[in-house]
C-alpha cells in the first residue's frame, strides 16, 4: 500500500529538523524519515557544538549567506525557545607575521559577508583579556558562541510536531523513484512503507549522497563526489585555560585545532584533519602528539599528559583531500530535474549555525 504525504524530509539532524519546522510552520504536512533510533545521532551529535559568525566564508558564498543570516536566526531563536547557550565570544589569534596578515584578510571577508561584531585587537589587547594566551594579534568576534545541540534538535522537533509535522523514527529511505507527481519513497526498518510525496528534502548528511544515487529519474550526474573527513577531539585535564573560544589561523579542509568549551566546562581541542573511507568514530591516541604541536604555538602553558582522547565526528566533503574547499550545495528543479525535491549535499559547518537560515531558503524553494 502507498500512503500519500505532501512533504517528506530524509534526515532528522539538525538540518532536517529546522527545514520540517519552517514546512510546518508555513502549513504543510510533513513527515520526517529517520534512519536511525533517534533524532540528531549523525554529524549532528559529534561537533564542537559552536555558533559561528561567518567571516570566513568567500564572499556571495552559501556559507557566508547562510552563517550570518542563521547567527542572527539564532540570537532570536535560542532565548526566546529555551535552549541553552552562550556567546561567549571567540579570538582567532595569530602567531606570526604571515598569520597577522591572514587576520586581516578573515576580517575584510567577514565585513563583505556582513558578519556582526569583528573587531581587530593587538597581542597585548588579546592577552589581557585571556592571560594565559601568546599571541601578536587577534581577530575577536563577539557573536560567536557555544549551544546545547541536542537542546535545538529537541525545540525544532517540538515546534514541528506543534504544527502537524510526524516523526518517523528507524525508517531508512532505500529507494525511490521521481516523476511529474512527486517522489515516490521505499523505505525499511521494522515497518517498511512506501511514500508519494508531491514535495521532498534529502537533508541526510552523511547518507545524502547515497539517497540521492537511490532515486531513480534524478538527472544523471547531478549527485555529486562524496569523501568522509574524520575530525578528532582531545579533551583537556584540569582547570580551563580561557573563557573565550580560541582558534589558530585557518588550515586547508578546517579551521585548525582550535580551542572550545561545552556548556558544562569542560575544555577540548580539535578538530584535526584525518581522512578515512569508513565512517569509524575511535580516536586514535598517538594523534594528540601532533594536537601538542599545535597548541602550544598559542597556548605555551599546555602541560605534558594534559590532553586525553576524547570523540570524533565525520564530516560529509563534497572536495577530496587537496582540493579547494566547495560550498553548500542545494539543488533544486534545475539542477536535477525533478519538481519539488530539495537535495542537501556537503553540509558540513557552519550547518548547524546555518539550519534556521538554510530552513528559511529551502521553505522559499518548495512553496
Amino acid at each position: 500500500m502507498t500512503e500519500t504525504v505532501e512533504c517528506a524530509v530524509i534526515g532528522a539532524g539538525a538540518v532536517g529538523l529546522a527545514v520540517a519546522r519552517a514546512l510546518a510552520r508555513a502549513g504543510h504536512e510533513v513527515v520526517i524519515l529517520e534512519a536511525a533510533d533517534a533524532i540528531g545521532t549523525g554529524i549532528s551529535a559529534r561537533n564542537s557544538e559552536v555558533i559561528h559568525a561567518g567571516m570566513y566564508y568567500p564572499a556571495g558564498s552559501l556559507k557566508a549567506a547562510l552563517c550570518v543570516r542563521g547567527n542572527r536566526l539564532l540570537r532570536d531563536y535560542l532565548p526566546a525557545h529555551g535552549v541553552d547557550h552562550r556567546f561567549t565570544g571567540k579570538l582567532i589569534v595569530a602567531t606570526d607575521e604571515a598569520e597577522e596578515a591572514q587576520l586581516q584578510i578573515i576580517l575584510d571577508k567577514g565585513r563583505t559577508n556582513g558578519v556582526d561584531g569583528l573587531t581587530l585587537i593587538s597581542g597585548a589587547e588579546a592577552t589581557a583579556m585571556e592571560p594565559e594566551l601568546s599571541c601578536r594579534a587577534a581577530l575577536l568576534s563577539s557573536h560567536t558562541g557555544i549551544i546545547d545541540a541536542h537542546g535545538f534538535m529537541l525545540s525544532l522537533l517540538g515546534e514541528a510536531e506543534e504544527h502537524g509535522a510526524a516523526l518517523a523514527l528507524n525508517s531508512p529511505v532505500l529507494r525511490g523513484e521521481a516523476g511529474p507527481g512527486g517522489l515516490t519513497l521505499v523505505t525499511g526498518g521494522s515497518e517498511p512503507m512506501t511514500l508519494r510525496a508531491k514535495r521532498a528534502v534529502i537533508a541526510a548528511g552523511l547518507a545524502a549522497q547515497k539517497i540521492g544515487h537511490a532515486i531513480a529519474g534524478l538527472a544523471p550526474g547531478s549527485v555529486p563526489p562524496f569523501h568522509l573527513c574524520k575530525g578528532n577531539y582531545f579533551l583537556l585535564s584540569g582547570r580551563q585555560p580561557f573563557s573565550r573560544l580560541v582558534y589558530p589561523t585557518p588550515v586547508r579542509a578546517g579551521l585548525g585545532v582550535h580551542y572550545t568549551v561545552d556548556l558544562g566546562g569542560q575544555g577540548r581541542f580539535g578538530p584535526d584533519v584525518e581522512w578515512t573511507r569508513t565512517e569509524d568514530y575511535e580516536v586514535d591516541p598517538t594523534r594528540g602528539e601532533v594536537f601538542y604541536t599545535a597548541i602550544r604555538r598559542y597556548w605555551p602553558g599546555l602541560a605534558d599528559n594534559a590532553l586525553r582522547p576524547g570523540y570524533a565526528g565525520i564530516r560529509p566533503k563534497i572536495q577530496g583531500p587537496g582540493e579547494d574547499a566547495v560550498d553548500f550545495l542545494i539543488q533544486g528543479e534545475k539542477d536535477h530535474g525533478q519538481k519539488g525535491l530539495a537535495a542537501l549535499y556537503g553540509i558540513e559547518s557552519p550547518g548547524l549555525t546555518s539550519s534556521l537560515a538554510i530552513a528559511e531558503k529551502v521553505a522559499e524553494m518548495l512553496s
